[in-house]
């Protein structure tokens, strides 16, 4: 059997709820963007896809390897914006600020599971907090000016304390994410 993975780091419920209230008034416009609804809403570090169950303790094992490594840290959840660009806008983000060692554990996730035989990333790591992903251009200008309210916005500071281990199951409503593996840091 195969499930659709991913591997991520979780957000408090404060801070989804403000996320939330963006997303809210954001959708009073006419767009073509599928919002993410806001219990959804985490950092993505890598995606993994369909997995066969059988690699699932491999994965848990690597992650659980790499993570040993870390004590927990903190991030900050700061600012919003848009992929790749303000012209043709792909993706409408919350970004995270203070990332140096995210993108050290992010680096190894990737080699890790690189050798069970997931492709290698090669584009930048940029995390952020994806609230919608842009279908077709209709409106956006609109939605873009209201997301400048929210540039300088500081959604409040994450104390990181481990990884997730994600299945997302594809429903009419939309995805359905749990919670396979939660891969704790250990305060050293």
């Amino acid at each position: 059997m195969s499930l659709r993975c991913f591997i991520a780091i979780g957000i408090t419920e404060p801070i989804k709820k403000d996320i939330g209230e963006i997303i809210g008034l954001l959708t009073k416009y006419d767009v073509d963007v599928k919002w993410v609804i806001p219990e959804n809403i985490h950092i993505t570090l890598k995606f993994l896809g369909n997995t066969p169950d059988v690699l699932l303790p491999k994965i848990k094992s690597s992650l659980s390897d790499i993570i040993s490594y870390y004590k927990p840290f903190y991030i900050k959840i700061y600012g919003t914006g848009v992929f790749p660009n303000r012209k043709h806008p792909r993706v409408i983000w919350v970004g995270v600020k203070n990332t140096d060692i995210l993108a050290k554990i992010k680096n190894g996730i990737e080699e890790s599971m690189e050798s069970l035989g997931y492709q290698k990333e090669d584009k930048e790591f940029n995390p952020h907090l994806t609230l919608g992903r842009v279908r077709s251009q209709k409106g956006i200008h609109n939605v873009i000016a209201e997301l400048d309210n929210f540039k300088e916005k500081d959604f409040g500071t994450i104390r990181v304390e481990g990884i997730k281990m994600m299945k997302s199951d594809l429903k009419p409503g939309g995805a359905k994410y749990s919670c396979l593996y939660d891969i704790a840091m250990e305060d050293k």
